[in-house]
């Protein structure tokens, strides 16, 4: 009898017993073992190990398609929390996190040959000297030692069938040892080519449609990045060094004709061009050194730097094809972020590992911007108030927490504290202060491997974004953005509630309650009756429920095959400062593409379907996802954008040379992408509704063929 089944039919267990068999019609049956083997003794509770050969059936090619098909697991590149903990991911390589932000767990992972992986471990405790950084679940991935050289490489073609080039892509990495020092180098390159035409409907405020603007929006560019992975032991020290270079041109071109249902009313067209220039390079250094037998210290250094040159440029014609407004605005900025962290891991008391992380940042944000305009009379230099600033933040924070084992119960609580000082000269010219205290608190009870629950309250800190406290402009909607010198970080008091179930050695099912309390909430504050800047509203709240689960379908006859479900239903208030009532925290603008479940939205939802076909060697499947709208609340009018649902397929193999061959359909219903604007004579739901925009652009169906081999 497998493990699990005889521990939940324990007598004071049978309503729960009955309970999971019911659910095992759903989830399906399997022992526990196949993911249990090769765990190391006594963390039978914290660990679920995953050896290679339970990857076989989903022909994985890198570490990636690997952490990929982890059961219940999401991986995560990282945030912008503030520091270095908030923003590495949940993935660890040999029990370390990588020293880096920009080079991505996935990207890293990506250039990783299954060759060079010995397990996957899901940790879901305190083991080793493993710091969990706060979440519930980290995925460690274990690499052979003296392995093989290996060399990774992936070349794809991407058909858009609303435009006609092609956008090709390629990558190559190499993983090998020069003496006792083991590496991976890589590069990439990518041929962006996209398009999004649609329509934008003007209505008037009895909704009658005045002028339809007919849209015609391209774009190209080309992106190349190198990357530098290397680990070395020096005597007791562990030394490894992440490094990165990027480089990336884009142009984006929207062509509107504006044609006016008024009779008689002549045409007028707009030619507006977004050009970018980015160049970035990061360097970071990991040093881990076991300093007495119950003492384990690590020191890190992160460097980066972003040099970015954006402009925009404006030309309106008339009927007869003269041009009588031209704009042109021209931005250089450099970012840098440099971080100094040292980690120490104490585990002298039985059952108690306590851990001391002490961090030093500073970020600086350089940033001029140079407008021009042409009404017919000449260029003449427009200035924009705050656009030419430096912004400088000064940030020192430490945390010291204790992680108590007792029995089935683990015990996480410990307290940070923060200060930083926010610095900003050229136009706006003062220093602010700020200091938290950040108490954090979580106990786990592991009612058997198979089980468990976590409670958790915590306190967490938002990272600004500098480019709020700087203004720009919007030329698409003749409006200016502009910037805030006094805006300080948001604080969030977080409670959750979690529990996790996994049946056999595939099924899965993980749901949290949570419910957040906002100080400082960060949305856009009014200036007056037509400016809004990024402020703190007040205090607010957010609350809901998140659902993780990987469901096997041999159930309905679908064998080898697997649904992973991930959902996220939320809501929340705040107080409007515009009109004094409530309403839901604003969402991020622009188009989203992707679904992120971090956005400001009532509902997500991701579907992915796979089924392996062991005797052919082809895999296939889909995806589906949708979320809710997304609204944004400015002082004089309401944008609510919305993407609908998104659904991709592919087939794949491994029947020839080796080879994995990839096909992908993507944006297969040809989403549409729309943004409802509604402009107000004054404050927004204060002041009569002058006029509407809806705007409908689609994306294009694309197809992607993709090669990937490793030699």
């Amino acid at each position: 009898m497998p493990r699990w089944l005889s521990f939940s039919l324990s007598p004071v267990r049978a309503p729960r017993a009955r309970l999971a068999l019911a659910l095992l019609g759903l989830f399906g049956t399997g022992a526990w073992t196949a993911a249990q083997e090769s765990q190391p003794a006594g963390n039978e509770d914290r660990v679920v190990s995953y050896p290679p050969v339970f990857f076989d059936r989903y022909q994985p090619n890198t570490a990636f398609d690997m952490v990929s098909q982890v059961p219940g697991f999401q991986l995560d590149d990282g945030n912008d929390q503030r520091g270095f903990g908030g923003a590495v991911g949940n993935v660890l390589i040999n029990d370390r996190y990588p020293s880096s932000k920009q080079d991505t767990p996935s990207q890293i992972l990506q250039r990783i040959p299954v060759t060079q992986v010995e397990r996957i471990e899901l940790i879901r405790g305190q083991v080793r000297d493993i710091d969990l950084l706060g979440r519930p679940v980290v995925l460690n991935l274990l690499l052979v030692e003296n392995s093989a050289a290996a060399t990774r490489w992936e070349l794809s073609l991407r058909k858009n069938f609303q435009m006609s080039p092609l956008a090709p892509s390629g990558s190559i990495s190499v993983s090998d040892r020069w003496r006792s020092m083991t590496y991976n180098v890589g590069v990439e390159g990518r041929r962006a080519s996209f398009g999004n035409p649609g329509t934008r409907d003007v209505l008037d405020a009895s909704g009658a449609r005045v002028e339809q603007r007919l849209e015609d929006h391209e774009g190209s560019g080309f992106n190349a990045n190198s990357y530098v992975t290397a680990a070395i032991d020096i005597g007791r020290t562990s030394l490894q060094i992440n490094a990165t270079l990027g480089l990336e041109e884009r142009k984006e071109v929207l062509q509107t004709i504006n044609v006016p249902e008024a009779p008689g009313g002549l045409p007028t067209n707009d030619h507006l061009v977004d050009e970018r220039y980015n160049r970035q390079i990061e360097i970071g250094i990991n040093a881990e050194r076991r300093l007495s037998e119950d003492l384990v210290g690590t020191a890190i250094l992160l460097h980066h730097e972003l040099h970015q040159e954006p402009s925009s440029s404006q030309r309106r014609f008339d009927s007869a094809g003269d041009q009588y407004l031209f704009r042109l605005a021209e931005t250089e900025a450099e970012t840098t972020e440099t971080i100094a962290r040292t980690e120490f891991v104490w585990s002298k008391f039985t059952n108690h590992v306590l851990q001391v992380n002490v961090e030093g940042a500073r970020n600086i944000l350089n940033s001029a911007l140079e407008q021009v305009v042409d009404t017919g009379s000449g260029p003449e230099l427009v200035p924009v108030p705050g656009a030419n600033s430096r912004v400088e933040e000064l940030r020192g924070d430490i945390l010291v927490i204790d992680t108590w084992s007792l029995g089935k119960y683990e015990f996480d609580y410990g307290i940070g504290a923060e200060s930083s000082t926010i610095s900003q000269s050229g136009d706006a010219d003062q220093k602010r202060r700020f200091s938290f205290v950040k108490p954090q608190a979580a106990v786990t009870y592991a009612s058997s491997p198979e089980q468990r629950i976590r409670l958790r309250l915590a306190r967490e800190v938002a990272q600004l974004d500098f480019r709020d406290f700087v203004s720009a402009t919007r030329f698409e909607d003749n409006d200016l953005a502009l910037g805030n010198p006094d805006l300080r970080p948001e604080s969030t008091w977080i409670a959750e509630v979690s529990s996790e179930w996994r049946w056999g050695d595939l099924s899965v099912l993980r749901a949290k309650v949570f419910h957040h309390w906002i100080s400082d909430v960060q949305d856009l504050l009014p200036l007056d009756d037509a400016f809004e800047v990024p402020g703190n509203i007040g205090d607010g709240r957010r609350w809901g429920l998140e659902i993780e689960a990987t469901v096997p379908l041999n159930w309905l006859g679908l064998s080898a095959a697997r649904l992973d479900i991930r959902g996220r239903l939320q809501d929340s208030t705040v107080e409007d400062p515009v009109t004094g009532r409530m309403r839901v925290l604003s969402a991020a603008g622009g188009h989203k593409g992707d679904v992120d479940f971090r956005d400001e939205n009532r509902y997500g939802l991701q579907l992915d379907f796979r089924q392996d076909l062991d005797t052919s060697r082809v895999s296939w499947g889909w995806n589906l996802a949708i979320r809710a709208e997304r609204p944004l609340h400015k002082v004089n009018e309401l944008d609510v954008y919305d993407e609908g649902a998104n659904v991709d397929a592919f087939i794949e193999t491994t029947r020839w040379l080796g080879l994995k061959v990839r096909l992908t359909g993507v944006n297969l219903l040809d989403i549409v992408d729309s943004r409802d604007r509604t402009l107000y004579g004054g404050a927004r739901e204060l002041s009569p509704v002058v006029s509407r925009e809806h705007r409908r652009l689609t994306n294009g169906r694309r197809l992607l063929l993709t090669l990937s081999g490793t030699f």
